[in-house]
Parts: C-alpha cells; sequence; structure tokens
C-alpha cells in the first residue's frame, strides 16, 4: 500500500501546475473533507466505507481498502485526483477542488444519474427512488443549449447499458410573441411543444439511469433568440419576455442499439461522442 501511495503521489505531482493562485490551507481542508463526504454519499459502490481524511504533504486524501482507490486534493495545484478501481494504477484529475465543491454544494448532489455539473444555472433537481424532478421554481432561466435535462455523466467504463428516453407532455405555453393575422394560429406554440418531444438515446447510461422517470416543470427564456428577429413585422407583436414554459414526464426505456430508435440526439456516456439525426441518418458531431 505505501509503495502504491508513493507512485501515487510522485505521479499526480508531474502534472502542470495552472497559475499563481494561493489557497488557504484551512479553507481547502474543510471544503476536502465536503466533498470527500459527499462523494462517499453519491458513488458508494467506488468510495466506501467511510475513511477519515489522511494528510501526507502536499496532500488530503482518503484510501479506500475494499475497492483499492485512492481520492484527494493535491494542496500546491488545488485539484481533485482518483487512482485505484476503474481509474487504473496511475492518477486521474477529476477537477479542480472549487469546481467538485460548488457541485457538492449544490443541491443537486444526489442524482447519480443526472450530470447537474452541466445543468444551467437555476435548474434545481431532487430525487425519490427511481423518479427525478427538475424545476426551475416558477423562474424563467436562460434556454440551455441542450434541452436533455437529465444527460448521463461520464462514465469511466462502458456499462453496455442504452436507454431511449421518451416524453409525454402536460403542458406547454409560449409567451411574448403573438400573431394578429386573422385565421392564423400562433406557430410559435409548436415550439415549446416539439422541444419537449425531442428524443433521446443515450449510451453506457450508469445503472441508476435505466429505468429512470423524470418530471419537469421549467421556464426558459428565449428573448435573445427571438427578440430581435420579428421586430416591425405587421401582423406579429413581440412583447418581452419571450418565454416558453413547459411541464412533462420523460421515461427512461433500456433498447438494443440507439441508432435503431427514433431519436432525435444519440449521446454515448462513456466515450462523450454525440450524434444528431438529420435527414434520417445519424451525423457524429465533431
Amino acid at each position: 500500500m505505501k509503495h502504491r501511495l508513493k507512485n501515487f503521489i510522485i505521479g499526480a505531482c508531474t502534472f502542470v501546475l495552472l497559475g499563481n493562485v494561493q489557497f488557504a490551507v484551512a479553507d481547502t481542508a474543510s471544503d476536502t473533507e465536503i466533498l470527500l463526504n459527499w462523494a462517499e454519499n453519491s458513488f458508494p459502490r467506488y468510495f466506501a466505507p467511510h475513511q477519515t481524511t489522511q494528510s501526507i504533504n502536499p496532500w488530503l486524501f482518503r484510501h479506500y481498502p475494499e475497492t483499492g482507490i485512492y481520492a484527494g486534493v493535491n494542496l500546491t495545484d488545488n485539484n481533485v485526483y482518483v487512482m485505484g478501481g476503474p481509474w487504473g494504477n496511475t492518477p486521474t484529475l477529476i477537477d479542480t477542488l472549487p469546481n467538485l465543491f460548488a457541485l457538492a454544494n449544490s443541491g443537486n448532489n444526489s442524482i447519480p444519474a443526472c450530470n447537474t455539473a452541466v445543468a444551467p444555472a437555476g435548474l434545481v433537481y431532487t430525487q425519490n427512488g427511481n423518479v427525478v424532478n427538475v424545476t426551475t421554481n416558477g423562474q424563467c432561466i436562460p434556454l440551455p443549449d441542450n434541452n436533455n435535462l437529465c444527460q448521463a455523466p461520464q462514465q469511466t467504463t462502458p456499462t453496455g447499458i442504452s436507454v431511449l428516453t421518451s416524453t409525454t407532455v402536460i403542458s406547454s405555453q409560449f409567451n411574448g410573441i403573438t400573431i394578429d393575422i386573422p385565421g392564423i394560429p400562433n406557430p410559435f406554440q409548436s415550439i415549446g411543444d416539439n422541444f419537449s418531444n425531442s428524443k433521446h438515446c443515450t449510451i453506457n447510461v450508469p445503472a441508476e439511469g435505466a429505468n429512470l422517470i423524470i418530471n419537469s416543470d421549467v421556464c426558459f427564456d428565449m428573448t435573445a433568440q427571438f427578440g430581435d428577429d420579428f421586430n416591425n413585422i405587421p401582423g406579429i407583436t413581440v412583447t418581452p419576455p419571450i418565454t416558453m414554459a413547459t411541464k412533462d414526464t420523460t421515461t427512461n426505456q433500456s433498447v438494443a442499439n440507439c441508432f435503431d430508435t427514433e431519436a432525435d440526439t444519440v449521446y454515448d456516456a462513456f466515450t462523450q461522442e454525440f450524434w444528431i439525426r438529420q435527414d434520417g441518418n445519424f451525423v457524429k458531431q465533431q
């Protein structure tokens, strides 16, 4: 064990030091405790049972003998590393301590099947059993680039599990643009319906995501996308903010092959590759 720990420390010190920011050791120690406790609670198959934090300069770390995994913070670069188990015998940089600490303190840290680290600010996640609830709490937040509200976190090893998400729209309301031409319905209402009805398929999802149900009650502000496009057009009235509020339920269904489904997009949580359906074919995005 001492030999592996020595290799861990020596190997991790070869990472390039980024920046010249000085960090308070006391705050780092406190943040490290919170982060490692969160990791134990959120990912017990890797970080269990609970271990006390050890200190060997420049490291604060915990060792999990049952899984052979080390997890710790380098006080020199303030980054978080893991080694052992699925991460192999060389240290793996996960992220900076501030970034992971923010995730641990975000209130969205108990959703192992959803990558809440990439969720836009204002989305709040809670989970009860296999049901995840996503809400903006009655507020309208900027429209995100990805309308998959529960994207699987990156997997360190292939899980072999693929799921197709199917959505049932409960309600959808588009506000801020009206058509004042008699006999012509508001075409913008279909944007909200199509936004919710799009299908996603994910390869190599964690086991926790195989039978997930996601209820969402969200509102997005689309003023930046549409605000200047329809001004001064006869028959169209723009009254900012332009918002889209939707309520829907998404169900994950296990499938054999994502590329044999009717999904609009395909994402591989292991390789992080992404495909979009174009003219009936899936086109890999660069």
